[in-house]
């Protein structure tokens, strides 16, 4: 099975790749000199002049950004834990799923910005704090997913099991959970981004080290840190990007049979 290979999806994101870099260095140029802009290096920097500055502050952006990433994937296996059972109890029953759902969507009024600091004043730990909101932002994808996957199920394929007198707990496993696993990973996949955000979010409130703590610090020494905030922002979104690709890898060798990961012609990768 291959997994990576060149193909024209994946010629058409290093073209996507390419254009955001011709972008946003040509907005960079823009704001120094079109825009009446103070200080446009710290507003707007050149892509070509932050990757130098990663590169050489490599070390500690990693050994930040592991503290950020290893408490955001616990949250993440959590929650996710979390929302696949809520899905599977809701898809017991329509009455089940009527009268829990309206709690799970109210969970979410909550602004995680908003919340952050209230999680962090309860629990005084700044590791379990992160885990509690990446946990609490996985949670919630994965739940409505995992259902819409538990409830796509054929009614042909129930009426078969059901004449074998199957069990409840055999029509999961046989049948059900397989079924729901394209549903499951999406909402794996839409919550993975989310929860180093999240995780990043507690960090600002006062986390003694990760990503954030770099962010938050930059910040307070202004223009003479401007280089390490844009080189933190742009590590976030690389690490927020690489939990999504570990998903869609894990996706792909779990669930080889998609449309999508099948070989033109049809045959299996």
């Amino acid at each position: 099975m291959r997994i990576f290979f060149v193909n024209r999806r994946n010629i058409h994101f290093l073209y996507w790749l390419i254009a955001v870099y011709a972008l946003w260095e040509a907005a960079a140029w823009g704001i120094r000199n079109v825009l009446p802009v103070s200080q446009p290096g710290t507003k707007w920097p050149y892509i070509s002049h932050v990757i130098p500055f990663i590169i050489h502050n490599l070390p500690q952006l990693l050994q930040q950004g592991g503290v950020t990433f290893l408490n955001a994937v616990t949250g993440f296996f959590a929650g996710s834990l979390v929302g696949l059972a809520l899905a599977v109890i809701m898809s017991l029953s329509k009455t089940i799923e009527r009268t829990i759902t309206p709690y799970i969507v109210s969970s979410q009024m909550v602004p995680i910005i908003g919340l952050a600091p209230i999680i962090f004043g309860i629990l005084h730990n700044a590791d379990l704090s992160r885990i509690t909101m990446a946990a609490y932002v996985t949670f919630f994808p994965v739940t409505i997913n995992s259902l819409a996957g538990l409830s796509s199920v054929r009614q042909e394929h129930k009426e078969l099991l059901s004449s074998y007198a199957c069990p409840t707990w055999k029509y999961y496993w046989k049948l059900a959970l397989p079924s729901s696993l394209p549903q499951f990973f999406l909402g794996l996949k839409l919550s993975a981004p989310l929860s180093i955000t999240a995780s990043i979010v507690v960090e600002l409130m006062g986390a003694p080290n990760g990503i954030g703590v770099l962010m938050v610090s930059s910040l307070y020494y202004g223009t003479a840190q401007s280089d390490m905030f844009w080189a933190t922002v742009f590590f976030s979104a690389v690490i927020g990007l690489a939990a999504f690709l570990l998903i869609s890898v894990i996706e792909r060798l779990v669930t080889p049979w998609q449309p999508e990961f099948r070989e033109r012609g049809g045959r299996q990768a």
